[in-house]
């Protein structure tokens, strides 16, 4: 039998509790969100089933960076002409911003003059007293990869060889590549560019970034600027210096027709990259039976000019892509029991169910299938009043965000998530509960 103190306390709590239910007290029964699973991304995945001879390679998805096979991935390395890369994705952006026009007129330094008179690197031959228009430059740098090319663009663009080089550095962090550093706009040493080297660094500084920071922009490209590609699947053109013309091979001998081509892999790009400390380079890209895929070969065999090393391992990993996954669509309207409810606070209901909305693909190794893909929802906390999504809610309101996983096998993504991201929509509406309702589940948890 409760003593008379102890009545007098909990009639003071309903007191208390149904003077409070009305102003928003939410109990403690609600269901806190479910956390989002991340992980840095992977340096390995699958590479003991293929046996890729290059220092670090990387094959992912170029619309979702789900990453499909890894060697060393993270681990930085000289990226030496992919770095044009960067040039090139800069030179775009600036076209789209109107910062620069493609028969805009450009007159190119001592430096980069110099530069492209070095018949030790690749290059077209400039004239410090000729005009070169923007489309002939980029054209340069994309299919021949010129160096000295590539510097008097940066130089368009940045003022100097110094701020360009910043430029570069900057955007690599925008796109959430945290080990690049670049010294140079065309990938040679910092030295070998004599009068523009940047300078506070060494004449040994080379440009560095790993196989996924390399993934990473390689997909930024595809995505903002998908013309690239009309100027990477080009195998050969001329570049008009003036009084003379410079026969322009394309160095990507994985093009249809070229020496190292294969009807069964429609590559159409992006960039070589060689040099002594960095050995054979290729950022390569194929579109077959519908969608694209990127792959990264860092330090692969080279002998000499001919030696063919790098597109035979890059063939090598694009094949093993196609033989080993199928490409599944992700249908909308998915939900997962437990997993896809959330909290709701003053609803006439304390949860919502939800399902996602849209549709996406994932890449299943070949003995999985679309029913081993789970998800589990976050809730968008800007929709939030304390613990839960503020009632009411309307039916395919979007209320968060699904990450969808698949069981049985790991689908690590390159921005470094461990599952595809999807919009998650409610399921059904949940009403705002009434004052009295909200006042009794304040009531009720005070004893």
């Amino acid at each position: 039998m409760k003593t008379f103190s102890q009545l007098k306390k909990g009639l003071a709590g309903v007191a208390c509790g149904l003077a409070l239910f009305a102003g928003g007290v939410f109990t403690a029964n609600t269901i806190n969100p479910t956390a989002h699973i991340s992980a840095a991304t992977v340096s390995n995945l699958k590479e003991n089933e293929i046996d890729i001879k290059a220092k670090s390679a990387v094959a992912i998805d170029a619309k979702t960076g789900q990453i499909l096979y890894a060697k060393n991935a993270n681990q930085k390395r000289e990226t030496a002409s992919m770095s044009k890369l960067m040039t090139i994705y800069l030179v775009l952006d600036a076209i789209d911003n109107k910062k620069l026009s493609w028969d805009q007129k450009i007159t190119p330094s001592k430096g980069a003059v110099k530069v492209s008179q070095n018949t030790n690197y690749s290059n077209v031959p400039l004239k410090e007293d000729h005009e070169y228009t923007v489309r002939d430059l980029y054209r340069a740098t994309v299919i021949y990869s010129a160096n000295g090319a590539a510097m008097a663009l940066g130089d368009q663009i940045g003022g100097t060889q110094q701020k360009f080089i910043d430029m570069m550095n900057s955007e690599a962090k925008k796109m959430g590549i945290k080990d690049a550093e670049f010294y140079t706009a065309n990938g040679l040493d910092n030295g070998d560019v004599g009068q523009d080297k940047y300078k506070g660094a060494p004449d040994s500084a080379a440009n560095k970034m790993s196989a996924n920071g390399m993934a990473i922009l390689s997909q930024k490209l595809l995505a903002d600027h998908p013309e690239v590609l009309k100027t990477t699947s080009i195998k050969e053109a001329k570049f008009d210096n003036g009084d003379t013309k410079t026969d322009m091979p394309n160095w990507n001998w994985m093009l249809k027709g070229l020496t190292k081509s294969y009807s069964a892999l429609p590559v159409d790009g992006l960039k070589t990259g060689t040099s002594d400390a960095a050995g054979a380079n290729f950022a390569g890209t194929v579109h077959k039976d519908g969608h694209r895929v990127i792959t990264i070969v860092m330090g692969a065999r080279h002998k000499n000019d001919e030696d063919t090393s790098r597109f035979e391992e890059t063939q090598k990993l694009m094949s093993y892509v196609y033989n080993n996954y199928t490409y599944t669509n992700v249908k909308s309207g998915l939900n997962f029991k437990k997993d896809s409810k959330l909290p709701v606070y003053h609803g006439k209901e304390l949860t919502v169910p939800t399902k996602t909305q849209g549709t996406s693909h994932l890449w299943l190794e070949n003995d999985i299938d679309s029913n081993a893909i789970t998800g589990q929802v976050t809730g968008n906390k800007k929709l939030y009043k304390k613990d839960g999504l503020e009632a009411p809610i309307k039916k395919g309101q979007k209320v968060g965000t699904y990450e969808l996983t698949v069981k049985g096998q790991k689908t690590p993504f390159i921005d470094g998530s461990d599952g595809i991201k999807t919009t998650a929509v409610a399921s059904k509406a949940d009403k705002k509960a009434n004052i009295f309702v909200t006042g009794w589940r304040a009531v009720k948890d005070l004893f």
